[in-house]
């Protein structure tokens, strides 16, 4: 049974922001929610520097075991602390020191440092870059397919599905917003049955169906019937707040 908390979820409909809630609703946590709004630069704000200093989401407080309030910022060590305080019973973890629990770090570390960042830079290159690169294109989409490629020959041999032992994980949680935004960034999920198969496999948790949805309604899937260039079309509409962005950021 999980201990009572006081958790404050700050996030926005991003791979990264829907981490978050997709492992508080598989526990089964109370919760509150803040839109972080990057069109009005509310990362940039001081009150939520204090929660995150670097300016990002997902970032979460919560009442700490001493009474005092703690912040935690960057979404691996959000799910961290969530399921080793509040997942006693180990429902979506193993126990610490186990050899499932070094598989998940490794697969949770593997998309911190190398699924996010590939297909993010893809997403930028791809999307909203105000000059098309070829190269820089090319090299992303090369890294993320073969990263997708990594995952789904893992899971051609996972006997439950999922990518460590026998349970749906943070190296789930981890990865599921990232492949199911496949079709935005450019790649084709087709090529990766295994992978899609998993992708499938995890929107039948309730907890996964509902924490994608925070802090608004998850529309990645939907991508899969545009074309490409309406996905293009479409991601127009956030170059702009994010090419503003870069130039904040440069001063």
């Amino acid at each position: 049974m999980a201990e009572k908390s006081n958790i404050h979820l700050y996030t926005a409909q991003t791979p990264n922001g829907i981490k978050a809630s997709i492992v508080l609703e598989e526990l089964g946590l109370k919760y509150e929610t803040t839109n972080i709004e990057f069109s009005k630069n509310t990362q940039k704000e001081p009150w939520f520097l204090e929660i995150n200093p670097n300016g990002r989401i997902p970032a979460l407080t919560d009442t700490f075991e001493d009474g005092k309030t703690i912040r935690l910022f960057e979404s691996a060590s959000i799910m961290q602390y969530l399921v080793e305080r509040y997942d006693k019973d180990h429902k979506i973890s193993y126990p610490y020191g186990s050899r499932e629990y070094w598989e998940v770090n490794n697969w949770l570390f593997w998309q911190m440092g190398g699924l996010g960042p590939m297909q993010g830079q893809l997403n930028h290159f791809n999307r909203y870059a105000p000059e098309k690169i070829p190269y820089a294109i090319d090299r992303y989409k090369n890294e993320t397919r073969r990263l997708f490629r990594t995952m789904d020959t893992a899971l051609e041999s996972s006997k439950s599905g999922y990518l460590v032992g026998d349970k749906c994980t943070l190296a789930d949680f981890s990865c599921w917003g990232w492949i199911a935004a496949a079709a935005g960034s450019g790649v084709n999920i087709n090529e990766f049955p295994a992978l899609k198969k998993w992708r499938d496999l995890l929107l039948t948790r309730p907890g996964l169906e509902k924490g994608r949805h925070v802090p608004s309604t998850h529309k990645a899937l939907e991508s899969e019937n545009l074309t490409e260039e309406q996905i293009a079309e479409a991601a127009k509409k956030n170059a702009g707040w994010i090419q503003a962005g870069m130039k904040e950021d440069r001063k």
